[in-house]
């Protein structure tokens, strides 16, 4: 993929409203690996709420030092943030693009998250 269309793809996703249609509009994507990428994780994210806040994690399974399949849950963001975060999340954890990039990508600055 191109940057030109990469960054078309990017600034329309980011026009959605949420993580679902986010997800939809990847689904549907004319690049094949996106949309494989993107088919991949149906099913795997998981609303909670937590210290008043409503979460979205990607939850999966992975092996633990053991060897057992353990379920593990990676916070993406919070329910009615801006989908940037999601689209983010999604071509670092898929595709290894930095967010920094994706963000840059949709004409946006992207913001370190503050350590706690």
């Amino acid at each position: 993929m191109q940057q030109e269309q990469f960054e078309t793809l990017v600034k329309a996703l980011c026009e959605k409203e949420s993580l679902p249609q986010v997800l939809e509009a990847l689904k549907t994507s004319e690049e094949q690996e996106i949309a494989e990428a993107a088919a991949s994780l149906a099913g795997q994210f998981k609303l909670a709420e937590i210290e008043g806040e409503k979460r979205i994690y990607h939850v999966s399974m992975q092996e633990n030092d053991e060897g057992k399949e353990q379920e593990y849950a990676e916070w993406i963001m919070n329910d009615g943030d801006d989908v940037i975060k999601f689209v983010a999340w999604f071509f670092f954890d898929m595709f290894d693009i930095k967010q920094k990039d994706v963000y840059q990508a949709a004409g946006r600055t992207y913001q370190q998250p503050k350590r706690k």
